[in-house]
């Protein structure tokens, strides 16, 4: 037909809809400072380039060249001749290191919640599998997102466009115990045969800090108190360290700082010091704040993905890796023309021996009776790592905690859990973060549990019946050859940290 041609483009396709967006990212139409600052580039209007995630970073190999034909018309449009034509280019393809069963199962355990899962190699700093809640569908991007939906995104209340991995900066509560462990044993201010009562409260002042255990837990040592999560311990064991040296093995472990990893807007979390107080607020820092810094709570914050990441440092005797998302690069002939390697970018300041004390600490967590992560085991497997329990609002003293369920959705408290697993060796470092979801052995620990599951499954390091699951007081594994069931009791504390 006279003055009517076609167009052939290209248009994205994300097979599976929203998993693994906020990695992955989303294309949208160049703007017009965008074709000026890529105008070296072949850039032209209407043209799609990637805006976000993965599909930013790595625009340049995902582009390819556009194909083209200039050809001779008469006056009423009709071709006449070919004059020139250009063969479109595929761009090059990108393999991550995301592994998609663990990324599903990942998804799938966060379904219905608000925050995040990231799941590293703790022997080389691989990601595994990063979930941020909730999600969005890139296919929606892919045509040019209509203003209404792109409103409804940016408007929705629980911040669908963030990534919450490594854009969420949160108390890290009951998780930050670690470190402050982590201090006072390799500045010697206690060693593991250190005995100290930690009672239900602790007096500073004229005012009461409270443990989260009616009655409190006694006198115990640094291990009983990292596995029961005691925190009337480790607030006069961080009032001991104080915080300048809090701040400095804090940082040591990589908070504060980003990590670096190829993605957009990264945050750097806060870690408070008495410098940073006396610049930013003009006053001086009180041995009061101190006590909640030693827990978690107060000015600092952490991104998940620092979380885990300093966590797959104790996993692997030490070394703070890099965290990567893409593994290769290949053109479309399958030529690798770029591969990722392990990256070392720090060390732990800590001792061997120390770092075994943290080591083994995280595994009475899970596995020894009273331990706090109970809700994370997995049969078969030993796994290590802490809940954490992050306030969102400040408790009145003297008033009793309640419940989450009795809490309005907004005041509840953030659940976290970060651990490893297999324990003696590990492959797969996982933080979960669950905004609002009170206890983190409640609701972390369990979907911390089934991505860690995924994973050694595919890798082969366990082999269960997909039926095996904990229930209530007791573990089934049903033996497929019957309807009988091995059963182990469990030991159910009330939830707590």
């Amino acid at each position: 037909m006279p003055g009517i041609g076609l167009e052939i483009g290209p248009r994205r396709v994300y097979s599976f809809g929203d998993t693994a967006s906020h990695i992955i990212g989303y294309l949208g139409e160049i703007d017009e400072q965008q074709i000026k600052k890529l105008r070296r580039a072949n850039y032209m209007p209407g043209d799609f380039i990637g805006k976000y995630g993965v599909e930013y970073q790595w625009e340049t190999y995902l582009r390819g060249d556009n194909g083209g034909r200039q050809i001779e018309v008469d006056a009423l449009g009709r071709e006449i001749r070919l004059i020139k034509k250009i063969t479109p280019l595929p761009g090059y393809n990108i393999h991550l290191t995301v592994d998609l069963d663990t990324q599903l199962a990942a998804d799938t355990a966060m379904k219905d919640k608000v925050g995040s899962i990231i799941a590293i190699n703790p022997q080389n700093g691989r990601i595994l599998a990063a979930v941020s809640k909730p999600s969005f569908d890139p296919n929606l991007f892919a045509p040019g997102i209509a203003k209404e939906q792109w409103n409804n995104l940016i408007t929705n209340p629980f911040r669908v466009m963030e990534t919450k991995t490594l854009q969420g900066q949160y108390p890290p509560a009951s998780t930050f115990k670690l470190i402050t462990a982590a201090a006072a044993l390799e500045d010697g201010i206690i060693t593991p045969s250190t005995k100290i009562y930690a009672g239900e409260s602790f007096w500073f002042g004229n005012r009461e800090f409270r443990d989260w255990k009616e009655g409190g837990h006694g006198i115990i040592d640094v291990h009983r108190a990292i596995v029961e999560s005691s925190d009337t311990f480790f607030y006069q064991v961080g009032l001991k360290v104080g915080i300048d040296r809090l701040a400095y093995y804090a940082k040591g472990f990589g908070l504060g700082r980003k990590t670096s990893i190829k993605l957009t807007d990264e945050k750097t979390g806060l870690v408070p010091s008495a410098k940073w107080k006396k610049d930013t607020y003009g006053t001086p820092w009180y041995e009061g704040e101190t006590i909640s810094i030693a827990v978690g709570q107060g000015y600092l914050l952490a991104t998940p993905l620092q979380m885990v990441n300093a966590y797959a440092a104790i996993a692997n005797g030490g070394k703070l890796y890099l965290p990567q998302l893409v593994d290769r690069v290949e053109t479309p002939s399958g030529e690798v023309v770029w591969r990722s390697t392990p990256q070392e970018i720090g060390r732990i300041p800590l001792s061997q021996e120390n770092i075994q004390i943290l080591q083994n600490g995280l595994r009475g967590v899970v596995n020894e009776t009273g331990g706090t992560g109970w809700t994370a085991r997995v049969p078969g497997i030993e796994v290590a790592g802490k809940t954490g329990t992050a306030q969102v609002i400040r408790l009145k003293e003297n008033v009793p905690r309640k419940k989450p369920k009795d809490t309005p959705y907004e005041q509840r408290d953030h659940a976290w859990f970060i651990g490893f697993a297999p324990a003696e060796n590990p492959e797969i470092a996982v933080a979960v973060l669950v905004e609002h979801g009170g206890f983190g052995a409640e609701s972390a620990a369990p979907v911390a549990r089934e991505v860690i599951k995924a994973y050694l499954k595919k890798s082969g390091v366990m082999s269960l019946p997909p039926n095996a699951s904990i229930r209530g007081q007791e573990t089934k594994i049903q033996t497929p050859e019957a309807d009988t069931a091995i059963t182990t009791k469990v030991e159910e504390p009330e939830f707590n940290d």
